[in-house]
């Protein structure tokens, strides 16, 4: 057996194991050609064939020691996602062929010598790039920053494969947006790409939640957004510095080839302004919101959750919203474990009187246990995933595998055949095709329930990322190129008609997104590790993925996977938490396992033998509840004015080049400014005060910038200045603290 599949598993950054790279070979560039073989295998060689004359090359088994693991971190997600494609017991070959001339017609073919037999043909025609001069509309008051000349597209044999082009950079700007990003807030002098991805920790320049719209921040500011959905490439002054270079993505097949890039000039929120009122603006969600979030996934029982919940009130830390994940554990993210029900029918609607809840299970009495939640104050989001699990023997999972499959509600191979997912997570399940609003509605109607009979305030919309592959199809008429990127905000949008329809004060958080997905709040950062360099790649995660109209952001403060983190780092990563838009602690599951991995502070406390951690995040979680008004306003006045809630210095102080020094510092609304210890061992601080005057509200002393100042960090208190005319509304608020 010999296994060859030209666009591979559709993995966007690691090649499969039998693979053609490039998918779509040019002119002059040599191609790897991979296979996957039966052991009988010993030796195999490739016929290729071009104008007619046939070369046979020798391959090689492929070391695949550099492939052989996506993360080296522990935790039981990365065990997963180290397991990386199967391969069914085939070894996996290469060779390499080419280059080729342009406009090449390419065939071959591979064989083992010593067997009769060869495989079917392969063909490709080598593209090449051309210079044109229709291929780029480019739109706004920033029109004319594109650079003459710099247009070609990729033409193969179909049709122009994708569109470059240059815009021109000023030697002072700066480049903010695109998405969520991790690596940094200036992109010049990076290269990425915007590709929805789950990239399991460690993100650097992979993200899943990209945008293609950036702010240019400089002298004279603008913006651009590439309206497409279709994967885009930027090169940011990478390879040439006064330059950003863009490919975008197109349809060979298609009538018009051509890309729309639309432009705006001014100050950044007024360049945000222009975008967000094309794509839709952000939606102010309830204020509960802003009061501090607990969450475990280990926490997977009603007594488990009831405990942990009881235990912060006994401490006297607040706790405003608890998100349990493990309600369902893993199998139809549509009953509690352990629920008993008949199967319901897929043209049914579930009704919490349909399941009964074994005394001596794991949930005995979930709407109780929402009812006494409720009560003490405590709102509760649940868990979803969008994916119909495949080798889970559950009587209500055939069901609606067989209604995916025969109503035809699956997300489709090009064959017609139902996807099922070619990733690590989840692997081979059916993906509901949330491009049709009859699917949508279908899904979320199972889920009616939850809301209506329970009365839960939410859904924790996880794992939008597990579309792969350019040939998928849709309903909607699109393939996997258009539409994968879309499924990220498509899937929130399910739900989000779902609480329209019935009335409810809910919300979704996701992990994933692409244009326009501030208008689905709320948003968090993904799994991160517990280290300070993840702490502070995940400010600035929020900082960009504001400058790129995701407002209602968090992340899992102190990290989520792996060993907890120390005792410092934990408080640390609090104190920023508390001024950020979510205020969030979760971990990892880890089989239950002693020591606890857990992050609540009471674990944190013993685990490190600290009792002072309980005592100083409480409070943090104290503060935090005090500013819930003022970050419910200050929200309404970012959608308003179009600047994010959680806002980088250079919406406020574009023109000031000293603030790109401080690029973890930030403004939370117009009267708070940040400055988080993101440093271990630090016993004093250093501040950019770029203008404006401000108070310290932990030592009353004044300051006019621009100005550079040092502080006392304390664990106990978290670098900030309160802006002097918002000091009437939030010195107090510092005032008398636990």
């Amino acid at each position: 057996m010999i296994r060859h599949q030209p666009a591979g598993r559709g993995h966007v950054y690691r090649p499969s194991l039998d693979q053609r790279i490039p998918t779509v070979p040019e002119a002059d560039t040599p191609v790897e050609l991979r296979v996957l073989a039966a052991p009988t295998h010993h030796r195999l060689v490739v016929d290729v064939t071009v104008d007619g004359a046939t070369l046979t090359h020798e391959l090689t088994q492929l070391d695949t020691d550099r492939d052989s693991r996506e993360t080296d971190q522990d935790g039981h997600l990365a065990e997963a996602a180290a397991a990386g494609e199967h391969t069914d017991g085939l070894l996996p070959w290469t060779v390499t062929i080419g280059p080729f001339l342009a406009d090449s017609r390419v065939t071959y073919r591979f064989r083992d010598p010593d067997h009769d037999g060869a495989t079917d043909g392969f063909t490709f025609t080598t593209a090449s790039w051309q210079q044109v001069d229709t291929a780029v509309r480019l739109t706004g008051s920033a029109a004319d920053r594109l650079v003459a000349g710099s247009v070609s597209w990729l033409r193969g044999a179909a049709g122009p494969h994708r569109v470059r082009f240059a815009l021109h950079l000023d030697p002072e700007e700066h480049v903010v947006g695109l998405g969520e990003r991790f690596h940094a807030l200036d992109q010049r002098g990076w290269a990425v790409d915007t590709a929805v991805f789950e990239q399991y920790k460690n993100q650097h320049t992979r993200t899943y939640l990209p945008v293609p719209f950036a702010l240019i921040v400089g002298a004279e500011g603008w913006g651009f957004h590439v309206d497409t959905s279709r994967r885009c490439w930027f090169d940011i002054g990478r390879t040439d510095a006064d330059l950003l270079w863009i490919e975008v993505a197109t349809d060979p097949d298609g009538d018009d080839p051509s890309v729309d890039v639309l432009t705006w000039t001014g100050r950044p929120n007024e360049v945000l302004a222009g975008f967000l009122d094309y794509v839709g603006r952000p939606t102010p969600p309830p204020d509960w919101v802003y009061r501090p979030w607990a969450s475990g996934n280990e926490w997977n029982t009603q007594a488990r959750v009831e405990n942990e919940v009881q235990r912060s009130l006994d401490e006297d830390i607040p706790i405003g919203v608890v998100v349990i994940e493990a309600w369902s554990d893993e199998t139809s993210f549509l009953s509690f474990r352990d629920a008993q029900s008949r199967p319901i029918p897929a043209e049914e609607r579930p009704r919490l009187r349909d399941y009964t809840f074994p005394p001596d299970g794991a949930w005995p009495d979930p709407a109780g246990m929402i009812r006494r939640l409720h009560d003490q104050q405590v709102r509760v989001l649940l868990w979803q995933i969008p994916v119909i699990p495949d080798h889970v023997n559950d009587p209500q999972l055939d069901v609606d595998r067989r209604a995916l499959i025969d109503h035809g509600y699956a997300v489709r191979e090009a064959d017609g055949t139902p996807y099922r997912n070619r990733g690590w997570w989840f692997p081979g399940g059916l993906l509901p095709d949330f491009t049709s609003p009859e699917v949508r509605t279908w899904w979320t109607e199972r889920r009616r329930y939850l809301l209506e009979d329970l009365g839960i305030d939410g859904f924790k919309t996880d794992g939008g990322e597990h579309a792969w592959g350019d040939e998928l199809r849709y309903l909607d008429g699109t393939r996997g190129d258009v539409s994968n990127n879309r499924f990220a905000n498509l899937y929130p949008q399910a739900y989000h008609e779902l609480i329209e329809r019935t009335g409810s004060e809910a919300i979704t958080f996701s992990r994933a997104g692409f244009t326009g997905a501030g208008s689905f709040p709320c948003h968090w950062a993904g799994d991160e590790a517990s280290t300070w360099a993840a702490y502070r790649a995940s400010i600035v995660a929020g900082l960009t993925a504001g400058a790129s109209g995701i407002f209602l952001w968090g992340w899992d403060h102190g990290g989520f996977s792996g060993e907890i983190p120390d005792a410092d780092l934990y408080l640390r990563t609090a104190a920023m938490a508390c001024f950020c838009p979510i205020m969030q602690y979760h971990a990892e599951f880890n089989h239950h396992r002693v020591p606890s991995r857990d992050r609540t502070p009471w674990n944190i406390a013993e685990r490190h033998e600290r009792p002072e951690v309980v005592d100083l995040y409480r409070r943090f979680a104290v503060l935090r509840d005090r500013l819930v008004t003022e970050l419910s306003s200050q929200a309404a006045r970012s959608v308003a004015s179009a600047t994010p809630l959680m806002r980088a210095l250079c919406f406020e102080w574009p023109r000031d080049p000293t603030i790109w020094e401080y690029p973890l510092q930030y403004l939370l609304g117009d009267g708070l400014l940040v400055a988080p210890v993101t440093e271990p061992d630090a016993d004093e601080w250093q501040i950019y005060v770029p203008g404006d005057t401000w108070i310290d509200p932990w030592t009353a002393a004044r300051v006019t910038g621009p100005a550079l100042i040092h502080v006392d960090a304390p664990l106990n208190q978290i670098p900030v200045l309160v802006r002097q005319d918002a000091a009437y509304r939030l010195l107090h608020l510092f005032d008398d603290l636990p």
